[in-house]
């Protein structure tokens, strides 16, 4: 409870039990029954302050025969950023690899290609072959 409902119950009570002694017996009765039914129905206190239940099984070779699955609750956030790191992983290695694909049809057309062997010494051939490599 917030401290505003707070006040308002505190004042109700304050307004009820001004009048309390202006009630006739009869109803004061009734009204001490209703209440000595009302605890006899009332939950332990620890039952009204439970948290939310925690998923648990069993599982072969767990300590206790129990497993409980709280340490999945907090892979909320580092499930998904694992995912995400393999995912740019699996993005750099396909890069890689096309890349050399690439590098490798360079190659093979140059080799395939008849170029006299002077034309491997030119300094010009290298720099433009260093530039369509990148």
């Amino acid at each position: 409870m917030n401290t505003e409902e707070l006040n308002f119950a505190y004042k109700v009570r304050h307004a009820l039990n001004e009048r309390l002694d202006d009630l006739p017996a009869a109803t004061t009765d009734r009204l001490a029954q209703a209440r000595q039914q009302a605890l006899a129905r009332k939950k332990p206190d620890g039952a009204a302050r439970r948290t939310a239940p925690v998923l648990q099984t069993s599982a072969a070779g767990a300590q206790g025969g129990n497993w409980s699955f709280a340490w999945f609750n907090r892979m909320g956030v580092a499930l998904p950023l694992l995912v995400l790191v393999a995912g740019l992983i699996g993005i750099y290695q396909y890069e890689q690899q096309e890349r050399i694909a690439d590098l490798a049809d360079l190659d093979a057309a140059v080799l395939s290609d008849e170029l006299p062997l002077s034309a491997y010494l030119d300094h010009g051939f290298n720099a433009y072959l260093n530039q369509s490599e990148q």
